[in-house]
């Protein structure tokens, strides 16, 4: 991405609605989009039309936008995120009404040694291919809690769901990614024995 100044003078550019500037805008900030979109969607698709969403809320919202930290861009990268992620959710609910898991217990989920070391040789891509095989519902509290810091009570309320419910789901998320690891190192284990 370009100096502060330079993306001071995109925004201006895209608060007047000068095509150029906006196109910029988006060229720059699409892959990071993208890269979130993609830990809440299905498809590349469904993560596409979440990007566009996202962007379309932002160039309305420019106007809006003042930085809350010295780095200007590191403030706009992360009020984007926090539109990109609603944009994800508001997407999740309009698309999978009523697939909740009901409440457990407040449940932990130990991951093992092999397991943790089998995940420490995992790339980015591939941890989040993994997450990606997760359930819509696993998917989306997984990624508000781990990756985007919410709290149970938080998703609750953006899900519409109780706290325990969300933590059920994160324990069942946890669980299944757990059992794809052990899945997936149980294969690589056999590959390199034959």
């Amino acid at each position: 991405m370009q100096e502060s100044g330079n993306v001071a003078h995109i925004i201006h550019g895209c608060v007047d609605a000068n095509r150029v500037s906006q196109k910029e805008f988006y060229r720059s900030f699409y892959g990071f989009a993208m890269a979130i979109c993609l830990r809440y969607c299905n498809t590349e698709d469904d993560a596409m039309e979440v990007v566009n969403d996202g962007f379309l809320k932002i160039f309305r919202e420019l106007k809006n936008f003042s930085p809350r930290y010295e780095n200007y861009e590191a403030s706009l990268r992360g009020w984007m995120k926090s539109i990109f992620v609603n944009t994800s959710i508001d997407h999740y609910r309009k698309n999978h009404k009523n697939l909740y898991v009901s409440d457990l217990d407040n449940n932990n989920v130990d991951i093992t040694d092999s397991e943790a070391s089998a995940i420490d040789k995992m790339s980015y891509k591939e941890i989040i291919e993994l997450v990606q095989k997760l359930s819509p519902v696993y998917r989306t509290v997984f990624n508000l809690f781990v990756i985007d810091g919410f709290k149970h009570e938080e998703i609750a309320r953006q899900l519409n769901i109780s706290a325990g419910t969300s933590k059920s789901n994160l324990f069942k998320a946890k669980a299944n990614i757990q059992k794809m690891i052990k899945d997936s190192t149980s294969k690589n284990y056999e590959r390199k024995a034959v």
